[in-house]
């Protein structure tokens, strides 16, 4: 990456890291309140409401995906009056998109009854949840569509800023009044006047950072037929965002379907530490996600292959580290922070990460399919939402909630790390992938390896009971995660020419 890639890189994963460590403990310690003051019942609820939400989504076809696609080229160029263009071709995209969520919005409402007929929740609360959460999701496509502008030109640190501010005052504020008054449409009214506030506050920072971005609707009307290539490729990132919203939104509904709300809330609680590391690994990485779109953009063969190893080598060295850190202390963690009763089986926790893992690995993948744009091969996502589903209407039956969960593993265990890479590397690279699987096995080796030398290692230290207390899980969490840093680490620089490079190169910085 140029020197200034490399600088935009740095800020974005700088503010988003700072914004993730604030929000963490925010996020555990106001969940532990809302689970306490409000009940599991009603936190099952909202997420639920959220997922099914999220299904109507799907009517925005992937239009968001496909212009940050193509507005590398002409922020590469610095060609404003193209960049224009197509941000207003994306206002007029989305205003028939929002129209379209909103009817499809209303026709679902009429379903509520049956959806949530055993919840145990006042219709009022539901309904005045579900339109509160629609209104905000109706927002980022009638006013904030201009925002897919920072995302490509590598300055999402500005969306961070405000949306992670307003999302720490209104967490807080849900939080002290879910102590003080308990009030479930006060909690579900703070959602929404937060979600317009925010949307014009970034509307504001746009218009100083891109002063000269004035965007009409009917401007964008008549330059659609001219920019038809973002419908095109749009239609194939529909079929992806279908799989991924399956992948995604479906399994939760199916825990439901096969348990109760209260094992989706304790589920939940599962998920908000993996999504939060998640978030974490996608600040930290995935502001390198323009800057990839940009290098392609020029063209280099050698300097992008050189950055994809550096990026992958990086991304299995996070993965690795995560995975084992998860497995040894989310139980502990879980028992101290909520209590022994919300701890999962251990089979549900190994599923879990080994999705984790391979969904960390891939981003590097992901990032460069999304590069060179290839959207078309439509057919991987229906089956891979096909071998989801399928799989977790099955395991369900027979296993009940780890059942439901193996459906993710399934397609994450085929399509998405067989075929993906293949696809990558004949017609991104224009390589064999065989040079790909060597150096994933060899990867996946060293993480083998450094696993089972960690563990026997630990048998021999004298460490607490991580479940005894967080002073007690601190230190197990900080002795064992940096013994297998260390013995990873090791392997990595022996055998990763990528890894090497990447070291040399921030030594130089």
């Amino acid at each position: 990456m140029s020197e200034s890639r490399l600088k935009k890189s740095y800020l974005n994963a700088r503010v988003n890291v700072f914004f993730y460590l604030v929000t963490l403990f925010i996020s555990f310690f106001s969940r532990k309140i809302f689970l306490e003051k409000l009940g599991a019942d009603f936190v099952g609820l909202t997420g639920t409401m959220q997922n099914l939400l999220g299904f109507l989504n799907l009517a925005e076809l992937g239009i968001g995906a496909s212009i940050g696609y193509v507005l590398y080229k002409p922020i590469f160029d610095g060609n404003r009056d193209k960049i224009k263009e197509i941000i207003s071709v994306l206002g007029y995209l989305y205003r028939n998109v929002g129209l379209l969520i909103l009817g499809a919005g209303l026709l679902l409402a009429c379903f509520l009854p049956y959806i949530f007929a055993g919840a145990g929740i006042h219709f009022g609360v539901i309904y005045f949840a579900y339109f509160a959460f629609l209104a905000s999701a109706l927002i980022g496509y009638f006013v904030n569509y201009r925002q897919t502008l920072l995302g490509a030109d590598q300055r999402n640190y500005v969306v961070t800023v405000y949306f992670q501010t307003a999302n720490i005052v209104k967490i807080l504020l849900q939080t002290a009044l879910a102590c003080h008054v308990g009030s479930f449409y006060l909690w579900i009214a703070i959602e929404l006047i937060f979600g317009i506030l925010y949307s014009f506050i970034l509307n504001w920072k746009i218009n100083r950072v891109y002063p000269w971005l004035k965007c009409e609707v009917a401007e964008g009307r008549r330059k659609y037929p001219e920019n038809k290539i973002i419908v095109r490729k749009a239609r194939q990132m529909f079929v992806h965002k279908l799989a991924g919203m399956g992948r995604t939104q479906l399994l939760p509904f199916l825990v439901y379907a096969f348990t109760s709300l209260k094992l989706v809330a304790y589920y939940g609680n599962y998920m908000l530490l993996l999504t939060k590391l998640n978030q974490f690994v996608d600040n930290f990485l995935g502001s390198t996600g323009a800057g990839v779109g940009n290098l392609i953009a020029e063209g280099d063969v050698k300097r992008i292959q050189q950055v994809f190893w550096e990026l992958s080598s990086l991304r299995f060295l996070i993965a690795s580290f995560l995975t084992f850190s998860l497995y040894h202390l989310t139980d502990p963690f879980i028992t101290v922070w909520l209590g022994e009763e919300y701890v999962l089986p251990r089979s549900v926790l190994v599923i879990i990460l080994t999705n984790f893992f391979i969904s960390q690995f891939r981003g590097t993948n992901d990032q460069f399919i999304f590069g060179y744009g290839l959207f078309h091969d439509t057919w991987a996502a229906v089956a891979t939402l096909a071998i989801t589903v399928a799989v977790a209407l099955a395991g369900g039956f027979l296993w009940g909630l780890p059942g439901v969960l193996l459906g993710d593993v399934a397609s994450s265990l085929t399509v998405v790390s067989v075929w993906k890479p293949y696809l990558l590397y004949k017609e991104g690279f224009g390589m064999p992938v065989m040079s790909y699987w060597k150096n994933i096995f060899l990867y996946l080796l060293l993480a083998v390896l450094s696993w089972g030398l960690t563990d026997v290692v630990l048998c021999f230290l004298p460490l607490p009971e991580p479940s005894q207390g967080y002073g007690m899980w601190m230190v197990y969490a900080l002795v064992s995660s940096l013994v297998f840093l260390l013995i990873l680490c090791g392997g990595f620089y022996c055998c990763s020419a990528g890894m090497r490079s990447l070291v040399r190169r921030f030594r130089r910085r």
